[in-house]
């Protein structure tokens, strides 16, 4: 099979579990060499030694993703140990407490996008001018199909998926005369650790909008990430891929 990431270089957010896990296990499978950043000491050192024992190369870098330095760190590690930056998956994500707006205190919305946009915001700020150096790139991030439709009694996270969506395209747009592509892609609800702070009727109510019934499977969101990452997505940019087994109405 062609390895389409021979040779290159991809930093991957939330990469030690969930959909980070199933993209770095496709990237890396295809030849990616990669860092992985993650908060969770325990879980980033095990994801990091199964995957350098699988003979993918991985540099891990702990810490908060939507710390400014952690940012810098991780586009280091790619620079000193590889000296080229090729593709940069901003996958981190937090739900939040569930509640109405009128319960939630400011406090939760700033905790929320602290993760799910400031982070994107500095890793797509510090990655780029390492792109630019060879004119390339591949740039994806993680929003949700609640960024674009809303689900109730989460509006941190769907109004902060929503600005994610935004920053896409504004981006992308700002890179149209370079070699660099940034999309997103909207998932509907999958099965990760992410449900665990979610109401199950929140999590019902979600499962009864996907007209194919089910969640979508972590290996599938890794495969549509794949082909938007690789050389192959060529001529979209600032792009919306769903994910959402028929949820999508836009």
């Amino acid at each position: 099979m062609k390895k389409r990431f021979s040779n290159q270089v991809s930093i991957i957010t939330g990469g030690a579990s969930g959909i980070g896990y199933s993209i770095a296990q496709r990237l890396g499978g295809e030849g990616s060499n990669l860092v992985i950043v993650d908060r969770d000491d325990e879980s980033g050192k095990r994801t990091a030694a199964e995957l350098n024992a699988s003979g993918i190369n991985t540099v891990l870098v702990i810490g908060d993703v939507s710390d400014e330095k952690v940012a810098e760190n991780a586009v280091a590690q790619a620079k000193e140990n590889w000296d080229r930056l090729d593709v940069l998956i901003n996958n981190a994500g937090i739900t939040g407490d569930p509640g109405s707006i009128w319960e939630l205190p400011v406090t939760e919305m700033d905790r929320v996008y602290r993760t799910n946009l400031r982070a994107t915001y500095l890793f797509c700020q510090k990655a780029i001018p390492l792109m630019l150096r060879n004119d390339y790139g591949r740039i994806v991030n993680i929003a949700s199909i609640a960024g674009k439709e809303g689900n109730p009694k989460m509006v941190p996270y769907s109004s902060t998926k929503a600005a994610v969506i935004g920053l896409t395209k504004s981006v992308g747009k700002e890179l149209s005369d370079t070699g660099i592509r940034v999309n997103c892609v909207t998932p509907a609800v999958a099965h990760t650790a992410i449900l665990d702070q979610t109401s199950p009727e929140v999590v019902d109510y979600m499962i009864s909008k996907i007209p194919l019934g089910r969640p979508v499977e972590l290996s599938e969101i890794a495969s549509l990430v794949t082909w938007v990452a690789s050389e192959e997505c060529s001529f979209t940019t600032a792009g919306v891929f769903d994910i959402s087994g028929g949820r999508a109405t836009y």
